[in-house]
């Protein structure tokens, strides 16, 4: 199947690792040219070497309120614009409520929340029809997840926040979409893992939850959300899809 992502042209924030950069991996291997985006230079750079020529690598924190303009200057300027944007940002610490400070909680807001709805809304105003702005959000939208009260707080109100945009940009013909991983094997849910006394032991429990019984691999995820971007989903918008080998058993 073709999914149409030859010379299309992505932003992808988050993606020296983890699900973004695989999802940036995906593009690419489809013939997207992507625009990659870390909070160090350094290993943005990398990322990009990866990638190949296809790809550019920009150190931007998706809490600076001028990151939206730096990565669309960078589309033009090196690809002639650009087509879609997925918008992926590591996860808040973990903790319970009673461990969580005020500064915690603004700081996370700053960049999983705000930083979020800047970069939609600048590339709104950028794309034309057939565009799409993606989110990587967690299952936390649906039930919240022991150990991680500020992303629990705070993906809910950012995939309300894509759906209302999605309401929005309908009639422009722009669509807007949802990733909600689950237990994904990403360095992150294997620090997340390792804060148990027994991480195998809690690994072992989490899989046994999970209908394929086993985590995903950031392929998986990866190439789910390539398909979700690219036109072969033209008429997928506003839907929030779990990433979780059935741990949501479809809701």
């Amino acid at each position: 199947m073709d999914l149409g992502l030859k010379d299309r042209v992505y932003l992808v924030t988050g993606a020296t690792r983890g699900l973004g950069n695989a999802t940036a991996r995906a593009l690419v291997a489809d013939g997207a040219k992507v625009v990659v985006t870390g909070r160090d230079e350094k290993r943005a750079a990398e990322a990009a070497a990866e990638l190949g020529a296809h790809a550019v690598g920009v150190a931007v924190d998706n809490a600076d309120p001028g990151a939206p303009a730096r990565l669309i200057a960078t589309a033009r300027e090196r690809f002639g614009g650009f087509d879609g944007i997925l918008i992926s940002v590591g996860g808040p610490p973990p903790g319970h409520v009673a461990d969580s400070t005020d500064e915690q909680w603004t700081s996370a807001f700053e960049s999983v929340f705000l930083g979020a709805v800047r970069l939609a809304r600048a590339a709104a105003e950028e794309l034309t029809e057939g565009g799409v702005i993606g989110f990587v959000l967690s299952g936390s939208v649906y039930e919240p997840i022991t150990g991680l009260t500020i992303s629990n707080g705070l993906r809910p109100g950012l995939a309300g926040f894509a759906k209302s945009l999605a309401n929005e940009l309908g009639p422009r013909g722009i669509r807007v979409v949802g990733l909600l991983p689950g237990r994904i094997d990403t360095d992150r849910v294997r620090e997340l893992d390792a804060l148990s006394a027994d991480p195998e032991a809690t690994r072992a429990g989490h899989e046994a939850r999970i209908p394929l019984r086993r985590y995903g691999s950031p392929e998986e995820f990866g190439r789910s959300a390539a398909f979700l971007l690219s036109p072969a989903a033209s008429f997928l918008t506003g839907v929030m899809l779990p990433v979780d080998g059935g741990a949501r058993h479809g809701f």
